[in-house]
Formats: C-alpha cells, structure tokens, sequence
C-alpha cells in the first residue's frame, strides 16, 4: 500500500485517531510551579511527563488500551457493517445455486406466514436462508445428488415416504432441498422430529425456526390441513443407524403415517434414497453406551478417528420420486389390516432402491 493511501486509511480508522491522539498528546498535565512562599528545604513537585518521553513498551501498552477502548465504542457498527457484508454474500451465493434470488424463490412457495414474520410452527424464513446456502451446496456440490421422477409429486398435500440411512438425517436435508430448488413449483418439505431430538441444547429453537415439527398426530393433521408437503421415515432410528452390512436392507415400518394418509386422503409418494448408507459406515450399534446416554443409538463408526473422517463421504447420492399411492378404508382398522397396506408401501420402496443399486455405475460417480 502507498504511503499516502495508508495515512488516509489510518486518517478514516476511528481507532487509530484515538490512539494517535493520545500518543501526541501529554498523558497528564505537568503539576505546576510551587507558590512562592513554599519552604524552601521542601521537595519539589513531581512533574508528570508526556506520552511521548515514556520508555517504549509503556507507550505501546497503552495505545493498546486506547485502541481497545475506541474499538469497543464503534464495535456495533463495526459489525452491522460486517453483517451486511455476510448477509449480502449469502445472497449472490443462493442465485449462484438456486439460478435466482432467494426471495424470488421463496415467493414461489405457498407459505402462510403471520404478522411477525413466522408461521404458527415457528419456520422463519430469514433463518431458513442460511440453512438454505448449507444444505444446497451439499445437494449440488458436495454428493451432486441425481434426482427422478421428482414430477410425481402431485400439487396440494402429500406424504412423501423414504427409506432412512446413514446415521445422521443428510438423507431428509437431499430431499428438502430437491423439492425447494429441483421441484417446480418449489415446495417447501417439512419433517416429523423424533421427540428425542428436541431435548438436546439449542436444537429445539433450531428445528422450530428451519420449520420441522415433533412427530406427533396433532402436528401431522395440522400441516396436511394446509396442504403442505410431509416427509417420513417409517424406520425410525431402526433404519438411519444400520450397521454397513445391512445397508439397503428396508427394515420394519411404522403404521402411523398409513393411518394418517387415510385419515386425511392424502397420497403417498414413495421414495428411494442410494447414496446414504456409504457416507457414515457403521460397523456395530453399542445398546448399553447408548442406554447410558440416553439416546436411541450408539454406533462405531472407525473413520470418525481418522484425520478428517469426521465429514460424511462424498458419495453420490440418488432420488427416485414414485407413482403417488392412494388408500382408502377404516383409518381405525386392527393393525393386521393396516399393516397389509404399509407392506405394500415398504415393498415399493425396496423395490426402488434394489433397481436404484442396480443402475448406478459406482458409489461416488
């Protein structure tokens, strides 16, 4: 940097004023001359010298704390100006991604939103942004996810179900992200949290704000009722913490979401996610750790140990969208009926995942 443009720089920085005029000027005024009618054998007044005599480290701690002190009285617009900066870069960041802004997406998105800005779950969309840059850099970039059929999905409710794998939830993140930014209309796709979830630090508000619900009944019939987009996993935790050798291996569904889509008229999508289980392998599940913790799980998973494990594989993921699936009957019925139902579902999806792994030429291409 020139000279001249480095004295305008420290001429424009608050800061640096501050310390500079501190360092130019005396630190205490001098003490003044004794009056005249002082004994003449008494000690004379000890005179304070200027910053500018003072040995240097004693000059250079205390322009420490001046700077310290002007930061902290411009640090509010110090960082308002670099939260603008951020914010402004998360924005060119989402067109680069989405092919247009984020408010021009979102406006594409039937939401109803109150006066303060949230729906009556919470789902903010300010926050939802952030998130948004997140999870479609991982769809696009990271596992260049692949999507199908994605025109299955009809318009107005739907229940869209998945196969679930790959220890943590990436799997649901893919297929929010595909019906917001691959969809057309975009639909914004709201999940059923297991109740669990929400008792650890912090998550509760952030699922709330990013618009997920806890996974009960009342909250299912709620979302329907205004023709929003659901998304679940009938395995549970059964199905995203497999152990590697039983990767693709649909295990038992629940019968709640058969029920619900009775119950409301609602179709089922089914879909088949390949990509998810090769991201975490997971050689065993340890019952006794994860009872001690409290949690549903426990698995041992040996690359979290090595240098830079700890991020998911870069697989490629894969979505396969179904034919909507219509039921009708007793929501009521003995669970023997339903479960009939749901073994046709579970069979539909098996079946889309073995032809999924067929098709595809490698795990990470």
């Amino acid at each position: 940097m020139a000279r001249g443009a480095l004295h305008a720089h420290m001429d424009n920085n608050p800061v640096e004023r501050a310390a500079r005029g501190v360092h130019n000027g005396p630190l205490v005024p001098s003490a003044p001359n004794p009056p005249s009618n002082t004994t003449p054998n008494a000690p004379e007044p000890r005179a304070f010298p200027s910053l500018a005599s003072l040995a240097p480290r004693a000059k250079s701690s205390l322009m420490a704390l001046v700077r310290l002190g002007a930061a902290a009285r411009h640090a509010p617009k110090i960082v308002k100006r670099l939260a603008g900066v951020a914010d402004d870069a998360v924005d060119e960041a989402l067109q680069a991604l989405l092919g247009e802004s984020f408010a021009d997406r979102m406006a594409k998105v039937p939401l109803t939103l109150g006066p303060s800005g949230v729906d009556a779950f919470g789902l903010d969309p300010e926050w939802t942004k952030y998130v948004i840059l997140t999870v479609a850099t991982l769809h696009r970039k990271y596992f260049r996810t692949e999507i199908h059929g994605i025109e299955n999905v009809p318009a107005g409710r739907v229940l869209l179900v998945a196969n679930h794998s790959g220890q943590i939830p990436i799997d649901g993140a893919l297929i929010a992200a595909s019906m917001l930014m691959d969809a057309s209309p975009p639909r914004f796709v709201r999940a059923m949290v297991e109740k669990w979830a929400l008792s650890l630090p912090y998550v509760s508000l952030f699922f709330t704000r990013v618009g997920q619900v806890v996974g009960v009944p009342e909250n299912a019939h709620r979302l329907l009722s205004q023709e929003e987009v659901l998304l679940v996993f009938p395995e549970g935790t059964r199905g995203i913490a497999k152990t590697f050798d039983q990767r693709y291996k649909l295990t038992e569904f629940g019968l709640g979401f058969m029920r619900l889509a009775m119950e409301t008229g609602t179709p089922i999508v089914p879909v088949a996610v390949v990509g998810g289980e090769e991201q975490y392998v997971s050689i065993a599940n340890v019952e006794a750790v994860a009872k001690l913790l409290h949690a549903p799980v426990f698995p041992i998973i040996p690359q979290l140990f090595l240098p830079g494990g700890q991020l998911p594989l870069p697989t490629k993921y894969r979505l396969w969208f179904g034919e909507p699936m219509r039921f009708s009957g007793d929501p009521d019925d003995d669970d023997a009926v339903i479960e009939e139902k749901v073994w046709l579902v579970r069979q539909t999806i098996q079946s889309m995942v073995n032809r999924g792994l067929k098709e595809r030429k490698h795990i990470f291409w």
